[in-house]
């Protein structure tokens, strides 16, 4: 009887290894070539992957004020309202929009309108015109907004939430720029500060310079334009001088009794008609 030639338990393991391997490729490719003839798939492989941290979809609705660009942006899987600065977009282009700041209860002054849900972000491009290489710039309000799009709620400008977006304490979000009377007592004046009420009566000449207040936080808002925006109220002051709104980069939460230093800035303006008549700035916020 003729002997077979000795193979040693190794060689059979990779020869099965290689066998089962190449039967996989060709199954793969021959599976892949059913699904995607030539030409298909060479179509698909010359689209561009969509940008990370971005939207793409069709505009179903837009329109321009204040010096902002509104869309409702058709993803296909949603809609979605976003605002930028002014661009030249029309109702059926194809655009991408990074991926911004959500605003509730927005309130735009100059259309009288109110979206419950908004994006504010920073560019809106037709297709084609998308900045070529890495991820999309995120967050934050259009240039020119105050450091933010225009507030969602009752949050103005300088503190997404005050420009419309939602602010507690910021940017209010809603449609008030100052929040009504909350009225807050027991609160002591700082030692050589002024009250809320105070700080308006007294703008004129305290202009410019740094101020300190102590009130209770009756709205905050984070991180809108680069900064966070607060409420306070001290049960001074009446009517629209009963709420002072504060930015800074301290966390504070609703209900904390703060002493807030920084500059006083009078009847400032971002534009889009959220204008401040005083607001503090760039304050440090000490919790008491």
């Amino acid at each position: 009887m003729k002997k077979l030639p000795f193979m040693s338990p190794l060689f059979v393991f990779v020869l099965a290894v290689a066998v089962t391997g190449c039967g996989d490729k060709v199954g793969g490719n021959a599976q892949a070539n059913a699904n995607n003839p030539p030409a298909a798939a060479a179509q698909q492989a010359a689209q561009p992957a969509a940008m990370p941290g971005t939207w793409q979809g069709t505009v179903a609705e837009t329109m321009n004020s204040g010096g902002y660009t509104y869309v409702l942006l058709d993803t296909g899987a949603q809609k979605i309202w976003c605002a930028s600065t002014q661009v030249e977009i029309k109702v059926g282009d194809k655009v991408t929009i990074p991926q911004g700041q959500m605003m509730s209860d927005f309130r735009s002054a100059t259309l009288d309108r109110v979206f419950p849900e908004i994006y504010f972000t920073t560019a809106i491009w037709k297709a084609g015109s998308e900045p070529q290489g890495g991820a999309a710039p995120q967050g934050g309000m259009p240039a020119g907004m105050g450091g933010s799009m225009p507030p969602a709620g009752n949050t103005p400008p300088a503190g997404a939430n005050e420009m419309g977006g939602g602010v507690n304490g910021g940017p209010a979000s809603g449609t008030k720029l100052v929040l009504d009377d909350q009225h807050v007592s027991g609160i002591k004046k700082a030692a050589g500060g002024y009250q809320v009420g105070e700080v308006y009566s007294k703008g004129a000449q305290l202009k410019g310079q740094a101020v300190k207040v102590r009130g209770r936080v009756v709205k905050f808002t984070p991180n809108i334009m680069g900064t966070n925006w607060m409420h306070i109220q001290d049960g001074t002051g009446e009517g629209a001088t009963v709420d002072l709104t504060i930015t800074t980069s301290a966390i504070v939460a609703v209900g904390d009794v703060v002493l807030a230093e920084g500059t006083l800035a009078i009847d400032k303006d971002f534009g889009a008609g959220y204008k401040y008549a005083a607001i503090i700035e760039k304050a440090t916020v000490t919790k008491e």
